[in-house]
């Protein structure tokens, strides 16, 4: 009777880590650049009671056995690098990137994030930030009196400056690509960090080895689906209220089994 006490208890608290990543997901639902999270689960070991195969007196064999599950674990937390829709903003500073990569930038320690939201800036220093004011990487540095800037599919980065008639170019934007986007750890601020997981980021060009292109003028939006996160939300609830409920009937099983010494 007690391990149907503990075993529903994983299921409770593993659903209630399921809500707390779908409700993630959809407070973030107008955050550009943002990727939803799903919670993969597995089942706990079992106890063997009687194996599987074993001998029975006759002579005969035991086809099935007997093994009790002892619950649910989460066991990931997985981020999913689906491509989101894009907006149009007529921005010249907004950027989508169009495929797989992430824009690098550089963060006051001196080490470098990633991220797929492209709503730069431009800093009291003419550099294209972040909303926070963290510099991409390469810098580039809008010179003063620019009148139009232009990013083209493959990130070469163009100005043309007041009086001038002829495009000047002033930098290159370059993409990082990673072979496990899900092994990134997410910091907050729409940035990733790289670990041992994701491996080394392998930087180049816009649309050189699988990288996206860019497009200027858009951003991504995020890739929530809130028609999908409102029905697993529901289902995690209902599972919630299914684990809960075998909690309160094995509870009343000790009761019962508890009053027959009255």
């Amino acid at each position: 009777m007690m391990r149907a006490l503990f075993t529903a208890a994983t299921g409770m608290h593993a659903q209630k880590l399921n809500v707390d990543v779908i409700s993630n997901n959809l407070a973030n639902v107008n955050t550009a650049g943002f990727k939803r999270s799903r919670v993969d689960f597995q089942d706990l070991f079992y106890q063997t009671i009687r194996a599987p195969g074993v001998p029975a007196g006759d002579g005969a064999q035991i086809p099935t056995g007997i093994q009790v599950g002892l619950g649910v674990r989460p066991a990931a937390v997985q981020k999913l690098f689906t491509q989101g829709d894009f907006m149009q903003t007529d921005n010249s500073l907004d950027l989508v990137i169009n495929g797989a990569g992430f824009f690098q930038i550089a963060r006051p320690d001196g080490t470098i994030a990633y991220t797929r939201a492209g709503a730069f800036k431009i800093d009291m220093d003419g550099r294209i930030v972040t909303s926070e004011g963290h510099p991409i990487d390469p810098e580039i540095t809008i010179p003063e009196g620019a009148t139009q800037i232009a990013v083209s599919f493959n990130g070469v980065v163009t100005v043309l400056e007041e009086g001038d008639v002829v495009p000047v170019e002033i930098g290159q934007l370059e993409l990082a690509r990673f072979i496990n986007p899900g092994g990134l750890k997410a910091i907050g601020k729409n940035l990733f960090l790289a670990t041992e997981a994701s491996g080394d980021p392998v930087t180049g060009e816009p649309g050189d080895e699988g990288r996206g292109f860019l497009k200027q003028g858009f951003l991504e939006k995020s890739n929530v689906n809130v028609v999908e996160e409102l029905a697993n939300l529901i289902v995690a609830q209902r599972a919630f209220e299914l684990n809960s409920r075998a909690l309160q009937a094995a509870d009343e099983m000790l009761q019962t089994a508890g009053a027959l010494r009255r």
